[in-house]
């Protein structure tokens, strides 16, 4: 696969570092896949783009504190401080870790990635804020650690004290406390993903009552977003990501005349349940896929050659999506997780 088909050009001032102030002002491009155009909306009018007999599918996952700042044990003994994370990166002992998914589903043992991975071995132990300790079980491929935390209290009620939000690494700023609200969804219910679903992030609860009163259903599923969002496209699969479907919320996906899919989250959880698949997905969406449920798309906009972006080429087409995101780039609409959106119609 040539990546560099998937390729654009943007300024480093189009990635937007901070959320606006109310989550429903971003700007929509909309693309009409027929006519091949598109043309500059605002997020507002999205429920105007409903009718009866769409379903609406919301992914429901919610982020959990999953960035944690430690030190290796023996090496010293200062805190880290929580709010001032990079206080001791200079140090020798300072340990960056980021948690992706327990495993097995015990709660105490992760797999993670660990910084600076290649001096932290099996066997040692990181401390973090509280006391909180963790020992390095194994190693794994792509610098992925396992490593297992020592506590009596529940680990997520833990990490909200003791970590942060995992802000991706093109927003160049610490996390904030307000970072906690609004780098989540007001659906968000069932906590798992080490990342927003973005396309969800402009949603107020007002946007999604006019959506209701469009005649649209409403569905949710849930999909925990891993690893695979943050690494690099490597061979033909992608890193399983645990997904559910579940009651009502499949009956209306079945019935649905149309399928509007927010996220591409929402887009691999019902068609990787059209393809038969449960609880875990792999599902790599690129051109050539065919899509068996997803009628339309909300999305942000997405880095270049990520897996992301190929998704949204598979639905509409790949020159017709790079040039929406030419235009979207020489118009200043803000990218990224705290950016603008897309509508693929």
């Amino acid at each position: 696969m040539d990546l560099s088909k998937f390729d654009y050009e943007l300024p480093e001032a189009s990635i937007a570092q901070e959320p606006l102030a109310d989550r429903a002002a971003s700007r929509m491009l909309v693309l009409y896949r027929q006519e091949q155009r598109f043309e500059d909306r605002m997020f507002r009018e999205f429920p105007g783009f409903l009718n009866s007999g769409d379903c609406l599918v919301l992914n429901d996952s919610k982020v959990f504190p999953s960035r944690l700042f430690g030190h290796r044990a023996g090496v010293h003994s200062l805190p880290v401080g929580k709010n001032n994370p990079k206080l001791h990166e200079n140090l020798s002992g300072h340990v960056e870790v980021f948690l992706l998914r327990p495993v097995e589903g015990d709660e105490l043992t992760w797999s993670a990635l660990v910084r600076p991975g290649r001096k932290i071995r099996t066997g040692e132990r990181i401390i973090f804020d509280e006391g909180l300790e963790a020992e390095i079980l194994s190693r794994g491929e792509f610098g992925e650690r396992t490593l297992r935390f020592h506590t009596n209290e529940p680990i997520y009620d833990v990490l909200q004290r003791v970590g942060h939000v995992p802000l991706p690494p093109y927003i160049k700023r610490p996390d904030r406390p307000e970072d906690r609200g609004r780098y989540q969804t007001v659906f968000a219910r069932q906590t798992g993903s080490v990342a927003a679903p973005t396309a969800g992030l402009h949603f107020t609860p007002e946007i999604l009552e006019q959506c209701g009163n469009s005649g649209a259903e409403i569905a949710h599923v849930t999909l925990h977003v891993g690893l695979g969002t943050f690494q690099p496209v490597r061979g033909e699969t992608l890193h399983s990501e645990h997904f559910e479907i579940t009651g009502q919320n499949l009956s209306r996906i079945e019935t649905a005349k149309r399928l509007v899919c927010v996220g591409t989250t929402s887009v691999r959880a019902v068609e990787s349940h059209a393809l038969g698949r449960s609880e875990e997905t792999d599902l790599f969406i690129r051109p050539g896929f065919e899509f068996r449920k997803t009628g339309a798309m909300l999305t942000n906009f997405h880095l270049p050659q990520s897996s992301l972006l190929m998704l949204v080429c598979a639905l509409a087409g790949t020159d017709f999506v790079l040039a929406a995101y030419r235009h979207a780039v020489d118009a200043g609409y803000r990218f990224y997780s705290y950016g603008d959106c897309m509508l693929i119609v």
